[in-house]
Formats: structure tokens, C-alpha cells, sequence
């Protein structure tokens, strides 16, 4: 599982924000749905970006697609303004270079692949708790896996990952 950091490997020991003790990153798995609260004002958008003030977040490196998708979509119902879409995607751009992000390779896939075949998880929803499990495995403290989406908070919970659901 690959992983990265900006334009770098992600570091397992950076100090960051957040951090209990020196040496230790305190992360958050967050999953689009918690994510796009960060740019758009909706119920939770103040839990999030609290969380966010205090820890460093991973996501999969499928998120920044899924929120243009979800911006554009947005602008297409009329819920967010086509004005507003170019300085929400400069934040986006400047945000994702200290995300770290999970690769999408052969071993998401086939954890993923495991999940969907077990659990009523929509294929993305399934990927993001098989990308959190393995990021999970390869963390000295466990992170908290964020979401807005409850059946994937769900599934994420029964697969042993620490959960914070933001409605």
C-alpha cells in the first residue's frame, strides 16, 4: 500500500499538529463525505473542522476526485453557487498537498473487493474502509476513521476501526 504525502512518501514519525508526544502523528481517516464539510456549510462542518485542527488526515487518493464530483454536482442541483467553484477548488488543491493519501492498488482492491461482497457498501464507500483498515495496520496508534455516511461508519465499526461520524 502506497502512500503519499504532498509530493512524498508520508512520514510515520512527523511531528504534526495534533501530536501527543513528539515523534507520534495523531491521524484521522476521513472519507469524502466528512471531507467536503470542510468546504461546503452543512450539519457537522464545525465537528470536522475541529477534528481537523487537531489531527493530520489521510483519505484515499480517490477524494479529491470524489469532491469535484461532489462540487460540480452541487452547482448542477443549485445548492452551491458556480461562483463560489474556483476559490473552493484552489482550497482543495492547497489542502490536498498535506493530506496523506492511499494509493488504490492491488491490496485496496482485494480488501475492498472482500467488503462489498459481505456488507450493502456502494463500491467507493468500500474502498475507503479498506483503504482506512490497511493505513490502520500500518500506524504505531490507530486512527479515527471519519464519516458522514452512516452505513459506512457502520461497516467501518464492525471491521474494528475507531469511528467518528459527523451528521
Amino acid at each position: 500500500m502506497a502512500t503519499r504525502r504532498g509530493n512524498g512518501e508520508a512520514g510515520l514519525g512527523d511531528h504534526h499538529r495534533g501530536s501527543r508526544r513528539p515523534g507520534l502523528t495523531v491521524w484521522a481517516y476521513c472519507d469524502t463525505s466528512a471531507l467536503v464539510k470542510r468546504y461546503v456549510r452543512e450539519p457537522g462542518r464545525r465537528k470536522l473542522l475541529a477534528l481537523l485542527s487537531e489531527r493530520s488526515c489521510a483519505s484515499s487518493a480517490l477524494t479529491p476526485v470524489e469532491i469535484r464530483s461532489a462540487f460540480r454536482r452541487r452547482v448542477h442541483e443549485g445548492s452551491l453557487a458556480a461562483t463560489r467553484l474556483p476559490t473552493l477548488l484552489n482550497r482543495l488543491a492547497a489542502d490536498r498537498s498535506h493530506w496523506t493519501l492511499v494509493a488504490v492498488g492491488p491490496e485496496v482492491l482485494a480488501v475492498a473487493e472482500t467488503l462489498a461482497a459481505t456488507h450493502p457498501l456502494r463500491a467507493l464507500d468500500a474502498i475507503h474502509v479498506a483503504s482506512a483498515q490497511l493505513f490502520s495496520a500500518r500506524m504505531p496508534a490507530p486512527p479515527l476513521f471519519v464519516s458522514a455516511d452512516r452505513r459506512q461508519a457502520d461497516v467501518a465499526g464492525a471491521m474494528g476501526l475507531t469511528v467518528r461520524f459527523i451528521e
